[in-house]
């Protein structure tokens, strides 16, 4: 009788210490993430505002992103993504597009000075980081509003932008995209030579995330200063999807001295959610050619809706935690961080990081997963701020040769 009461405690002790152990976690994510600079390469926020405006100095209702939940969540410093559609390297107007959401970020920050403040490196994040302001750096997702004028790139450093996805959806005049099978290029252009070596002079950062694999090992080629993949996962986890990057792709980032900040779209994450997302597309194509329907008729709206809430299926934050581990166990922890993309995959992130208040949760289960507060730091911004400090030392010691 005293042993089984003596076992039964000592299961007790056990269940108790684990309980314990779990709210220390969740008690120390959320004292971490208010103390620590959390900077995130890929927020979708102006393109979101462009199609439909709400006040994010305040609690909205749509999106993933406002002032009151990037509090929340300890986010300091979400890069703002002036997101330029393919579309207009057909009609033009591709540089019309990105002031206009310069200009908008640039007008958010104006009007709630207590809340935001534009930056335009590391250390102003940092200084506004003990203010208590939320800081709106820049990056340009797609570059074809570079034209063909190399000049371009020192307007668009000029106006606040710190980084230049190459291209988007399709292929543009600087490389080829990861979702286009042209191959324009097989790679790089010339152009797209030049505008690397112009980047990296000027001082911007060479984001990689959307170009093809040959592309990619064009840059690596030719860039003197480190690149990032500003929204981009571990291809072994989603085998074909070329818009990842590949083992061999990120251990060459890492020789570069760059960074891979991982996206959370469900899709991006695990392959049974890109799986499900593809059955989904097939069985509603063919629904609509069956019932003679287009995809914007009300009916067909309603069915689509429904039909997705119940068969897509969702990753959930440990699966970011996971590409995490990958990256720090193929080339340490100095080559990744954090690209949400939010604002920009829509209805597909995962269970446990469905906007930016949620932060929080990734950190307690890096923190379960046995990373210290040190490494946690540079998964959330140090590894971002050595290379963009990097980018900034590479384009001082070019102008000075």
């Amino acid at each position: 009788m005293k042993k089984w009461i003596c076992g039964i405690f000592l299961i007790f002790i056990s269940i108790s210490a684990t309980c314990t152990t779990q709210t220390d976690y969740s008690e120390k994510a959320s004292e971490l993430v208010q103390n620590l600079i959390i900077v995130d390469t890929h927020v979708d926020v102006p393109y979101r505002l462009k199609n439909s405006w709400a006040n994010i100095s305040e609690q909205t209702e749509s999106g993933d992103f406002d002032y009151v939940r990037a509090k929340k969540g300890g986010l300091d410093a979400p890069f703002m993504s002036i997101y330029i559609p393919a579309e207009y390297q057909e009609t033009g107007g591709a540089k019309a597009v990105a002031d206009s959401l310069i200009d908008m970020v640039r007008g958010i920050a104006e009007d709630n000075p207590e809340k935001f403040a534009i930056a335009t490196s590391p250390e102003q994040i940092k200084e506004q980081h003990q203010k208590d302001l939320i800081s709106l750096p820049m990056g340009m997702e797609n570059g074809a509003p570079i034209g063909q004028d190399l000049e371009n790139i020192s307007y668009f450093f000029d106006r606040g932008i710190r980084y230049i996805t190459l291209t988007h959806s399709k292929d543009n005049q600087i490389s080829d995209s990861s979702y286009d099978t042209t191959y324009t290029h097989n790679g790089l252009s010339d152009f797209g030579e030049e505008v690397i070596k112009e980047m990296n002079r000027i001082g911007m950062m060479v984001d990689i995330s959307h170009v093809s694999d040959s592309a990619f090992f064009d840059v690596m080629d030719i860039t003197r200063a480190p690149a990032i993949a500003s929204h981009s996962s571990a291809r072994h986890f989603t085998p074909g999807f070329e818009r990842n990057m590949s083992d061999a792709m990120i251990e060459k980032l890492a020789e570069n001295g760059g960074v891979i900040m991982i996206n959370f779209g469900s899709t991006f994450l695990d392959s049974e959610s890109r799986e499900s997302s593809s059955n989904i597309r097939e069985h509603i194509g063919d629904w609509l050619e069956e019932n003679d329907l287009e995809q914007s008729d009300s009916t067909a709206q309603a069915y689509i809706e429904t039909y997705r809430a119940e068969h897509f299926k969702y990753s959930n934050v440990s699966k970011v935690a996971d590409h995490i581990d990958h990256v720090v166990n193929l080339v340490g922890i100095d080559h990744v961080g954090l690209g949400s993309d939010y604002d920009g995959v829509g209805d597909t992130l995962p269970v446990g990081l469905k906007d930016v208040s949620e932060y929080p949760n990734l950190i307690e289960e890096l923190l379960r997963r046995g990373y210290t507060e040190s490494e946690i730091r540079q998964i959330c911004s140090e590894n971002i701020f050595r290379v963009w400090n990097e980018v900034t030392r590479v384009a001082t010691e070019m102008n000075t040769q």
